[in-house]
């Protein structure tokens, strides 16, 4: 009986508890400034559409999108863990229309104990938001917390040789350490053909040699209002909403919004879609 009255208390939990968070992890082997730029234009192209958008910077280094946006200063998450601070004092909110926080800025974890309580802290805070995009670095071994490994991943890769080589290295890495599960890609600065073309070769390449599942995520292409847009202090889709980078990220942000999206989830789909 007490077993049967435990499973009906952790179904009611769970019924009340709502829908899981979603949690995208974005790696990228292309430039920090490229990365940034695609995750600020997909933050604001989601917040536009209605999402309840946190962009969480998990990057050691200080190259961030919280440092992109000049709101790494203040308290970070680990700070939270510490009990330095309330988790309400590492909110910022962007002028683009999401949330920004960041996870260490950069302080080293002190131990096991320590990354169990940033866990925790990062736990209780995706629960308060509808969608958190990770800007992420992989060290090799690990992500600052576990659920990293375990939600969304998306490599963002440009056409060049030397960013493709470097996806599919991070990519064979991430499979030896957490093992087979599908990936993400994204393809920047390319254009429709070109984006295909990257994605279809290294599509080929993990199936065959890694036994890997790659999911095409879309494309953005190479646009001079990315760079205006920037210097404006805005989003593309914002300041020059016709643009095709606009478009694209408009599609990019549709496409992430389809919460729990079974083709990513299950692998079941290498499909190409701009």
């Amino acid at each position: 009986m007490a077993n049967f009255d435990f499973d009906q208390a952790e179904g009611l939990r769970r019924m009340l508890a709502g829908p899981k968070p979603r949690i995208v992890t974005f790696l990228s082997a292309t430039a920090q400034d490229d990365k940034g730029a695609m995750l600020v234009n997909l933050g604001a192209s989601l917040a536009r559409a209605g999402n309840d958008v946190l962009l969480m910077d998990a990057c050691a280094s200080a190259r961030g999108v919280a440092s992109r946006l000049g709101l790494d200063g203040g308290a970070s998450l680990l700070n939270v863990a510490r009990q330095e601070c309330a988790l309400n004092q590492v909110l910022h909110q962007a002028p683009q229309g999401f949330s920004v926080a960041s996870m260490t800025r950069g302080m080293p974890r002190t131990g096991p104990d320590e990354t169990r309580r940033l866990a925790k802290a990062f736990d209780v805070l995706v629960k308060q938001t509808g969608m958190v995009i990770v800007d992420g670095e992989f060290d090799g071994e690990s992500f600052p917390v576990p659920v990293m490994a375990s939600s969304e991943i998306v490599v963002q890769v440009s056409a060049n040789a030397g960013s493709i080589k470097a996806a599919y290295s991070l990519i064979k890495q991430l499979n030896q350490e957490f093992g087979r599960r599908p990936f993400g890609i994204l393809v920047t600065g390319a254009s429709e053909a070109e984006a295909k073309l990257v994605y279809d070769n290294m599509a080929q390449a993990a199936s065959r040699y890694l036994a890997v599942n790659l999911v095409s995520m879309g494309s953005v292409p190479a646009d001079e209002y990315l760079q205006r847009a920037a210097r404006l202090g805005r989003a593309v889709v914002d300041a020059f909403p016709l643009a095709g980078a606009s478009v694209a990220f408009r599609q990019l942000a549709g496409r992430f919004a389809l919460a729990g999206s079974p083709t990513f989830q299950t692998g079941s789909g290498n499909h190409f879609s701009a």
